[in-house]
């Protein structure tokens, strides 16, 4: 693999649903080891785009490769790169855990495969179900067992499609473990989520989808200083604000105020109104921008 080899790259994708343009001229590169987001809202094309690197859907015009293999006319190569986390819950109810991850490792070829699927349940905490039958698993250990099948033949790169949706607290703190040690080592992720502080915290580049184009894709460090918007939450020790400050504090069902600002010399002049009318803050919370302000900043723009 040449050094200018991307893990994924996708050129001038076009797909059409009847009357819906699910992508609309989509170009990506994605460098090997990177951890990279894709958000976007319902409906913005991100399963669509993912189908296509899969090789489930055709594209109507363009291109897209897995680590220089063309998903069309090498498919077979470029389907053994790659690891595809679905969206939905999808198994086979005939068999148990571990025969599943065994019929999914003959696909790929690889028989003796017993030791490195011993070592995804271990992480994906399996073990203890490993015999028990598909159709009797929690939501949350079929998600396991979907992770469990896109990894069984060490793709070197990684889809994820919303992987933690409807999942507990537990297996999204050990999933993202295992995955982000699976980055450490080397392995190219791709992740779409809903809970962008997940983009946030593992992400370090991201591409945003709207309508079926890339609105933004950038690092995850530049997205952040794409806005300055502030948020002071506050206390009073009386339920009243200053007469200037009366249509930009906003009362919260907590019987807390919120104002939103760009400059801190804002909040330097919110205090002194606030001091100046006789009023004492009893509780003060300052909240940096997120992610979660910069999608719904761009989102409206876009």
């Amino acid at each position: 693999m040449s050094q200018a080899t991307s893990a994924i790259r996708v050129r001038d994708l076009r797909k059409r649903f009847g009357a819906t343009l699910a992508l609309d001229d989509v170009s990506l590169d994605i460098q090997p080891g990177e951890f990279f987001g894709l958000l976007g809202p319902n409906g913005a094309g991100k399963t669509t785009l993912i189908s296509i690197l899969a090789g489930l859907t055709r594209a109507d015009s363009g291109h897209a490769a897995i680590l220089g293999h063309d998903v069309v006319r090498d498919y077979r190569q470029s389907r053994r790169a790659l690891g595809v986390v679905p969206q939905e819950l999808v198994y086979d109810p005939f068999f148990n855990v571990r025969e599943t991850l065994r019929i999914q490792s003959s696909y790929f070829g690889l028989g003796n495969n017993d030791g490195w699927i011993d070592e995804i349940m271990h992480h994906l905490d399996l073990v203890q179900h490993a015999d028990k039958n598909t159709q009797n698993l929690s939501g949350g250990m079929k998600r396991r067992l979907l992770v469990a099948q896109a990894l069984v033949h060490k793709p070197p790169v990684i889809v994820l499609d919303e992987p933690t949706a409807g999942v507990d607290v537990d297996l999204r703190r050990s999933l993202w473990e295992f995955v982000s040690r699976l980055n450490r080592e080397g392995h190219t992720i791709l992740l779409t989520t809903h809970y962008l502080e997940e983009a946030e915290a593992l992400c370090g580049r991201i591409a945003m989808l709207k309508s079926g184009r890339i609105v933004a894709c950038d690092t995850t460090r530049n997205l952040l200083q794409l806005t300055n918007e502030h948020c002071v939450q506050l206390r009073l020790d009386r339920d009243e604000v200053p007469i200037a400050w009366q249509d930009r504090l906003l009362r919260d069902a907590e019987g807390s105020w919120r104002a939103s600002f760009s400059e801190y010399t804002e909040l330097e002049t919110l205090l002194a109104d606030l001091r100046h009318a006789g009023l004492r803050v009893t509780e003060m919370h300052l909240q940096e921008p997120d992610l979660e302000d910069v999608f719904t900043d761009i989102m409206k723009r876009a």
